[in-house]
């Protein structure tokens, strides 16, 4: 380099983290500031690529699958959980693999069920800010950073979804997948929802305000079932899936 050429910058450090330099040079490095931006996203797009990657090559074997959504707070005891763990014993036992997203709750039981039975028993777990610990039910672990990585991997590798009492992320699972199926975004297969106390409110509402109001048609509402007995539900899904 020639004396009195000026060194090229260094991309996202800037004068100040250079300590010091002078105002021409903390205008060129202002310039590189999207150019830093853009590199940053490139390498999170190759992350994302290899969750999907990881994904695709370890869930493709286990066909076919149901995956089961519900709360993380209920506890062993809990009926919910009992009903949970039953669902996810039946499956096995008739020839499923059962999908959870690897935390407690209902989650928790839904793999003991299948583990107890020697089936698969998968777990996507997420990284999150308050830690989410893989449950120690699940034979197959796979851990994700992103979201909308991991509800693909719900939604592909699932002949059914079981949705049993739970909060805000179940019901995202949940109207997720009837909007999947609604917009033939997917083939469609049985949403069933377990428990009917808990989610009659939710669809009376969607009958007598949604449904009524014309923001849904008939036959969207056909697509959910509430179905409470266990055995009715593996009934229900062998009806639909060629094993």
């Amino acid at each position: 380099m020639g004396e009195g050429e000026p060194a090229p910058p260094s991309v996202g450090t800037g004068a100040a983290g250079r300590g010091g330099g002078g105002k021409g040079e903390f205008m060129i490095d202002k310039q590189y500031v999207i150019n830093e931006i853009a590199a940053s996203e490139s390498w999170r797009m190759f992350h994302i690529m290899a969750e999907f990657v990881e994904g695709f090559e370890a869930l493709g074997k286990y066909h076919p699958s149901v995956s089961i959504f519900g709360s993380t707070r209920v506890r062993p005891g809990d009926e919910v959980y009992q009903k949970a763990e039953q669902i996810g014993q039946l499956l096995v036992e008739n020839g499923f693999g059962v999908i959870t997203g690897g935390g407690p709750g209902v989650m928790e039981a839904a793999n003991k069920g299948a583990a107890s039975a020697g089936g698969n028993s998968i777990g996507l777990n997420i990284e999150i800010p308050l830690e989410q610990k893989p449950n120690p039910y699940a034979n197959i672990t796979l851990r994700f950073r992103y979201f909308f990585v991991r509800k693909v991997m719900f939604v592909k590798y699932a002949v059914a979804y079981v949705i049993l009492p739970g909060g805000f992320g179940t019901m995202d699972e949940l109207f997720e997948s009837v909007t999947l199926i609604q917009t033939h975004k997917i083939r469609p297969f049985p949403v069933i929802l377990v428990g009917s106390n808990y989610w009659k409110g939710l669809l009376d509402w969607m009958k007598e305000t949604v449904l009524k109001e014309g923001k849904i048609s008939p036959s969207d509402l056909e697509i959910l079932q509430l179905i409470d007995e266990p055995e009715e539900i593996v009934k229900t899904i062998k009806k639909t899936v060629i094993l």
